[in-house]
């Protein structure tokens, strides 16, 4: 399916007015639909300019001074707002429009600008019923009820074509009818509360509300989509909610594999051979092999996991080092993703190479989210190394855990001659930010060759540092960025990937908005305080966790609620999708909510409160306080705690708010 939201012809057949502005400065038009062209009755040439804001030559001139309001507060921040405004068509006359705008980085991270206009002239009631969208346009779109499980009223061809609904015939399951009985059913399981939380911020909102959600097709995979949803009143005074949507699939599926093309880039500077190892699909490909004849024919394909490495062992690896290499992957399998505190997995063994000779190589497991691991490794040279290429390989091995634990926080490249001229090869998008460097002017470089000094005044880092990078393989350092406020502080290696008159580098770099002091303040053993009593909330010194992830939130209260006793995967699966079996599904999905949960406790210093032992887990009681463990200690001091909620987050928590019940009638009658 196309990318719609950059596709003309589709945001032609819509039948209000849409236009798209590029919200720099100056704001500008880069997008107008044919409706609205008719709307004004003007030309494409007369709105379009990448100079200046012709639109606002149409709005009427007492309420340009609003208008120009609502686009400064859309150029802040990710948003979407409305408002109501007169248009003077190019004859002279005047209507009033709805202007519903979304702005989002979705490009280039420049903020753009998605808005649908309506014509309200005629309407005097705002909440009246307007299908702005007809069968004929290809995006979808929905009518739904306002109920705690909403029903479909309507839903129109592209939108059964975004979920894969197939026709129905005589005796198979209509799929249509079930979605239109149950609307949860296309939603995820684990994205249906959030879905509900949703919905109920549009209730209360009298403007339409934008966002990406993820739907379930009928054959199992899932769809992306971006769109936006308002409430209506219909002809029956009874509200309802009306939904059109953008398939952002495959955009989505392109810039994933964008970003991995980059990353594998910068490692392949590094790596002679880089895998990957998916414990979601239980799989393994290889990403990178150096033209390696062994390995070419296989690129890309994924294999059964441990088969397909025992195969890889058997072939290559000497016979004195294959049970060594096999146990460190068995253990690798045994722990899916290594364990907080400890660097990453590294081996070094002996095995042929493409040239049937017998070398010395080195691998190491890089995460790169919470399912999967690259597997990265080289030769080892054994002849002409000079001290400061082994220093640097120990610098890498030794400082690589922090760096690339969460992806890192930039990748660069460089290629340096002699004369200390520096060619860029290659950056991720924020550093050529800290290179101060938009990423067109990164591409300008990339074909020069700059003095080294120039290069780093442009950069957070001083030439000192620089050099020190390049020399020692690491350094560190803090500089003040002003369009944060925050004091930062940056750390970064760099491995040399080749030697001569113009050696090559590879730069990983980690940004934190956090001083020395502060850091080795949060090094310290944090205080853990958990509250239960009410919302389940967990606070380090005395700040919340902020969670990123709902479901590694509620796992922790799980294992809280146990009180020091394991829980196992299956009663987890029980707890946190209470409609779903377990199976292999299930178990991935549980899977990687503990690692998010883990990478989570590691941000904030308290990774030990956690043991996992043989897939199960529990909550080391005596690292943390909990008024729960508190209140059941039955000291005088904690006996007034419990006022008779407890967990309210969570509906599996009302055996133990029965049990706490009891407690208070029973020393009630005492």
């Amino acid at each position: 399916m196309r990318n719609i939201l950059n596709t003309e012809d589709i945001l032609n057949s819509l039948v209000s007015g849409f236009h798209q502005y590029i919200l720099t400065d100056p704001p500008h038009l880069n997008y107008v639909s044919e409706n609205l062209l008719k709307m004004l009755g003007t030309s494409k040439e007369e709105l379009l300019s990448e100079t200046k804001d012709l639109y606002v030559n149409f709005i009427h001139p007492n309420d340009r001074e609003i208008y120009s309001e609502f686009i400064n507060n859309l150029k802040s921040k990710e948003q979407t707002l409305s408002l109501q405004y007169r248009l003077v068509k190019k004859n002279g006359e005047i209507f009033r429009v709805k202007d519903s705008m979304t702005s989002k980085k979705l490009d280039e991270n420049i903020l753009t600008g998605y808005s649908v206009l309506t014509d309200i002239t005629d309407i005097k009631n705002n909440g009246d019923d307007i299908d702005f969208l007809a069968e004929t346009i290809p995006c979808g779109f929905l009518k739904f009820t306002c109920e705690k499980r909403p029903k479909i009223i309507y839903i129109n061809k592209q939108m059964i074509n975004i979920l894969n609904i197939p026709e129905t015939k005589d005796g198979e399951l209509d799929y249509l009818e079930l979605y239109k009985d149950d609307m949860f059913l296309m939603i995820p399981m684990e994205e249906r509360r959030r879905f509900s939380l949703y919905l109920n911020q549009i209730q209360s909102s009298d403007s339409p509300t934008s966002g990406e959600i993820t739907l379930l097709r009928c054959d199992g995979t899932k769809a992306y989509v971006f769109g936006w949803v308002t409430k209506h009143i219909n002809d029956k005074g009874k509200e309802e909610f009306h939904a059109f949507c953008f398939d952002v699939t495959e955009k989505r599926i392109e810039k994933k594999e964008q970003e991995t093309k980059r990353y594998l880039k910068a490692l392949s500077e590094v790596y002679d051979k880089i895998f990957e190892y998916n414990f979601e699909t239980d799989t393994v490909r290889c990403l990178y092999g150096q033209n390696s004849p062994r390995f070419k024919w296989i690129e890309n394909i994924p294999m059964q996991m441990e088969d397909a490495t025992n195969r890889w062992i058997d072939a290559t690896v000497e016979e004195e080092d294959r049970e060594k290499v096999k146990a460190f992957f068995k253990d690798f399998y045994k722990n899916d993703l290594y364990k907080s505190g400890e660097r990453p997995p590294q081996i070094t063994y002996k095995a042929r190479s493409s040239s049937g000779q017998i070398r010395l190589y080195s691998g190491i497991f890089l995460k790169t989210d919470d399912s999967v691991s690259l597997y990265c490794c080289r030769l080892i040279p054994d002849n002409g190394e000079t001290a400061a290429l082994r220093t640097e390989n120990i610098s890498l091995k030794e400082n690589i855990h922090e760096l690339v634990t969460r992806f890192t926080d930039g990748i660069a490249a460089f290629e340096i001659n002699k004369d200390d001229f520096i060619t860029p090869l290659y950056a991720s998008d924020n550093i050529c930010g800290f290179f101060g460097l938009t990423k067109e002017e990164w591409l300008v470089f990339m074909k020069t060759k700059t003095p080294l000094k120039t290069f780093t005044a442009r950069s957070k880092a001083s030439y000192e540092d620089f050099i020190r990078l390049l020399e020692n393989g690491e350094a560190e350092f803090t500089y003040y960025d002003f369009k944060s406020e925050k004091k930062r502080r940056v750390k970064a290696i760099c491995s040399q990937k080749s030697r001569g008159t113009s050696p090559r580098y590879v730069m990983l770099y980690n940004i934190e908005n956090i001083t020395s002091e502060e850091n080795e303040a949060f090094r310290q053993t944090p205080s853990v305080f958990v509250r239960t009593f009410g919302y389940f909330d967990v606070f380090v010194n005395d700040i919340p966790i902020a969670f990123r992830n709902k479901k590694a939130k509620e796992l922790l209260a799980i294992l809280v609620d146990r009180r020091g006793g394991y829980v196992s995967s299956e009663e987890a699966i029980g707890f946190l999708w209470e409609d779903e079996p377990v199976n292999p599904l299930t178990l991935a999905r549980y899977r990687k909510v503990a690692l998010r949960l883990k990478n989570t406790l590691e941000e904030y210093g308290i990774s030990d409160i956690i043991e996992s032992v043989d897939g199960k887990r529990r909550v080391i009681t005596k690292k943390i306080r909990c008024d729960l463990y508190d209140y059941l200690s039955e000291k005088e001091e904690y006996s007034q705690l419990f006022k008779g909620n407890y967990l309210t987050n969570y509906s599996w928590a009302e055996t133990t708010l029965a049990e706490l019940t009891g407690n208070i009638y029973n020393k009630g009658s005492q």
